[in-house]
């Protein structure tokens, strides 16, 4: 697949993927992917860990789900990032930005526009929301062939320095490269994000992962073949929309734009 190419289809995967576990020659060219993005004095301040067996992935998968629920029930996730909830084609279209939830059960449509109120969250929890998307996150973490855990070395991370900003951008670098080329293999990504959410959720992560201290885990990520034919999720979305190129750029120094 040429560089073009990848860049214009790569997308997160969602849903579950093939049943299949990734091939040693495709992981290895994911993570030498990831070592060619440039880093401060070639510090090269990352690390993986690689996850592929069945006990463990249920685990994580355990973890997911719980997080996963646990915030639905809170009604902290929605409030957290409402503003990047698009429940219509007219809104996307005009915003050009977050996401769109265009799978979501008919029950569940007439209450979407009192998602972000204690009224909203009453409904979702009564309806049993919160554990159909906890059920959900915990069986596509637990059926991905491949769990990543991404380390960053804390020798170069240390917060509040230049170096820390470096690595940081570094750690972006590397992840565009493994995404590009996981998406030119056929591989699909997710970000493993709800444990994140709650630190006693992300230190069982970390435990399990026995990250050491000398290293901060910057993020879990959940990687296998893609096959569009595979069921989409209970409630899903999409987020093709990108803004246009005229909303992005300012000449000779920054102006405001459009809304």
């Amino acid at each position: 697949m040429e560089l073009k190419k990848a860049i214009w289809t790569r997308k997160t995967t969602n849903h579950a993927f093939l049943p299949k576990p990734l091939s040693e020659q495709h992981i290895r060219e994911i993570i030498e992917a990831a070592n060619r993005a440039p880093s401060h004095f070639n510090s090269q301040p990352w690390d993986f860990i690689l996850v592929q067996s069945e006990t463990k992935r249920k685990e994580l998968g355990k973890i997911a789900g719980e997080s996963m629920r646990e915030l639905m029930e809170r009604g902290e996730f929605f409030e957290r990032y409402r503003k990047y909830f698009r429940f219509s084609k007219e809104e996307i279209s005009k915003t050009r930005s977050g996401i769109h939830v265009d799978k979501i059960p008919f029950f569940l449509k007439p209450f979407v526009p009192f998602l972000f109120g204690e009224f909203g969250k009453s409904v979702f929890n009564f309806l049993g929301v919160p554990k159909i998307l906890g059920q959900d996150a915990e069986k596509i973490v637990s059926t991905s062939p491949l769990l990543l855990g991404f380390m960053l070395n804390k020798t170069e991370y240390k917060v509040g320095t230049k170096s820390a900003i470096y690595s940081l951008i570094s750690m972006g670098a590397a992840l565009q490269n493994m995404w590009l080329t996981a998406t030119s293999l056929g591989i699909g990504l997710q970000f493993v994000s709800t444990p994140m959410e709650i630190p006693e959720q992300w230190e069982k992560v970390k435990k399990l992962l026995n990250v050491p201290n000398t290293h901060e885990l910057m993020a879990v990520y959940r990687l296998g073949y893609v096959d569009p034919s595979l069921e989409r999720n209970t409630i899903d979305w999409v987020s093709d929309e990108r803004r246009n190129f005229e909303d992005l750029v300012s000449y000779e120094e920054y102006s405001p734009k459009r809304v």
